[in-house]
């Protein structure tokens, strides 16, 4: 972990809106603290400096940094620790944004959500087999392990690790936007994604699966990778399908 980068002014000034008028407050200090990173080439799990020591350097109040970083933290761009500080979380300047206010997704969208991933991920999962190097495979595997110690633990714990697995096959294909698409959607119905992990109701099958994805991008077998991808989303959508068809009968039955 690089040191911490309390010291220093920001220097790039803010860019300003794209129709030339004033940017807010709070929209400099996003820029500023996205230049911080930039410049001191923070990656993911660096520690950028605490509210207080942002507002001195900025000479903003400490409310306008939070609500800056409250933004960040929306964009998947940085993580706020309760007790602890501020992480980078992605230190990439981001082309494709999740709406942070989804409000509650109906069942057709997380349908169409899902299929979304399903054109994407064994694109990226076959990249992933042919240029992901041995070591960022090895870190890969270190979320399977993890969840397979969560198999019966807290479902929030266990779908952190799940998603933390497809979030890396996508980001180690290289492809960026498509990578950011997959952060994008799968941040865009977290809430969801715990209703699909209960309705699902497999976790044993569903980390076996992830397993064999993880082996075959271990032997670099692109095509089996890909279509073993393809075979586990299409399972979950299958089921996700089937269940919620099941729901909304039993509910008109009711009426």
């Amino acid at each position: 972990m690089r040191p911490d980068p309390e010291g220093g002014r920001v220097a790039v000034a803010s860019r300003g809106r794209d129709n030339g008028a004033p940017a807010t407050v709070a929209h400099f200090v996003t820029e500023q603290v996205l230049a911080l990173i930039e410049r001191e080439s923070l990656g993911r799990g660096d520690r950028l400096p605490s509210v207080q020591a942002l507002a001195r350097r900025l000479s903003v109040a400490a409310p306008t940094v939070r609500e800056s970083l409250r933004q960040l933290q929306a964009l998947g761009v940085i993580e706020l620790r309760h007790g602890s500080g501020v992480y980078v979380r992605d230190a990439q300047r981001r082309v494709l944004l999740a709406n942070p206010y989804p409000g509650q997704l109906e069942a057709r969208t997380i349908i169409d959500l899902l299929e979304a991933r399903l054109l994407i991920e064994p694109h990226l999962t076959a990249l992933t087999a042919v240029l992901a190097s041995d070591e960022e495979l090895a870190e890969l595997g270190l979320a399977l392990e993890g969840a397979r110690e969560l198999l019966e633990g807290p479902d929030e714990l266990l779908h952190g690790l799940n998603m933390s697995f497809h979030r890396g096959v996508a980001r180690l294909s290289r492809n960026s936007v498509l990578s950011q698409a997959i952060d994008s959607i799968i941040d865009v119905y977290a809430a969801e994604q715990m209703v699909i992990l209960r309705l699902y109701d497999d976790r044993r099958r569903d980390h076996e699966q992830h397993l064999a994805i993880f082996e075959a991008l271990g032997r670099r077998d692109a095509q089996e990778a890909s279509e073993r991808m393809r075979l586990h989303i299409e399972g979950v959508r299958s089921v996700l399908s089937g269940r919620l068809d099941l729901a909304s009968a039993t509910q008109e039955a009711s009426r």
